[in-house]
């Protein structure tokens, strides 16, 4: 099984998960999220805000002039990011004359993410949660997740919690392309349990949700171009993921709410997996 295993993985690097898919059995609907009916300057709170997608949301909230209170294992990691920063990526982030505030500590401890709601109302909550089950443990995105939904209640929360998950998981696993599928029951599979018991805690949560489904991650400009999938997913840019997580929250027309969507930038007929270094967060 291991030289199989090892096998595989290999011909999966080689080929970059760029293996040609089936056609869709449906079109992509396009979706364009930008709402005429927004909240103005809207305070969000981002889980697991260092990371390569959080970071995304954290700097397009606060460009467009929103408030973010971010929770981070080490808040010096946050950094401008590489999709929508440009050529100010991998600079620190400031403040933003306060409009910022980081926390430091984990989302698997209620002490710390307590610390995240007594900064004052929240309209939304973004969880993009990250790192090697090696590293992480097997059960951190479903226990942290639950220790958000349960403090939001705490809280008296009207606003909704998005949550970012994958391709594949939940009802979503025909939807993967073949190669990502093998890894999934392989390599993969402690960390699909773990997100499909957190997809579970969101829908059961009696909270308003929007559970993010995205194809293959890239660290590349956002294209603008963000559409549901109901066939095989192709890739995204991170970049666009946040501007979907936010108009989630944001958007009072916003068409997913209580909904798990699957989204891409490229129309899904293909599977594009970046892995490179820069998508990894290693710095050169």
């Amino acid at each position: 099984m291991k030289f199989f295993l090892s096998r595989f993985l290999l011909a999966a690097s080689a080929h970059g998960f760029n293996h040609p898919t089936t056609v869709m059995q449906s079109p992509p609907r396009r979706v364009v999220t930008s709402s005429t009916t927004s909240l103005e300057m809207a305070t969000i709170a981002v889980f697991g805000a260092s990371g390569l997608t959080s970071s995304e949301c954290v700097y397009q909230a606060l460009e467009r002039g929103d408030t973010v209170v971010g929770l981070a294992r080490t808040p010096s990691n946050l950094k401008i990011p590489a999709g929508s920063g440009g050529s100010k990526e991998g600079q620190s982030m400031g403040d933003y004359d306060g409009r910022l505030t980081m926390i430091g500590g984990s989302v698997t401890s209620k002490e710390d993410v307590a610390k995240v709601f007594a900064n004052g109302p929240l309209d939304g909550c973004i969880v993009a949660l990250g790192g090697k089950t090696a590293d992480v443990g097997p059960t951190m995105l479903t226990d942290g997740t639950n220790i958000v939904i349960d403090a939001m209640k705490e809280a008296g929360m009207s606003g909704k919690l998005v949550a970012v998950t994958s391709i594949g998981a939940g009802d979503s696993e025909k939807q993967a392309p073949f190669f990502f599928k093998i890894l999934m029951m392989t390599a993969m599979k402690k960390i699909f349990v773990d997100k499909n018991n957190q997809e579970e805690a969101v829908i059961g949560s009696g909270i308003d949700y929007c559970i993010v489904r995205p194809g293959g991650l890239t660290v590349d400009k956002p294209t603008g171009v963000i559409n549901v999938i109901e066939g095989e997913a192709g890739s995204i840019p991170r970049a666009d993921v946040a501007q979907f997580c936010l108009d989630a929250i944001t958007a009072e027309d916003f068409p997913y709410t209580n909904q798990t969507p699957c989204i891409s930038s490229t129309g899904g007929t293909s599977w594009v997996k970046d892995r490179s270094g820069a998508a990894r967060g290693e710095m050169a």
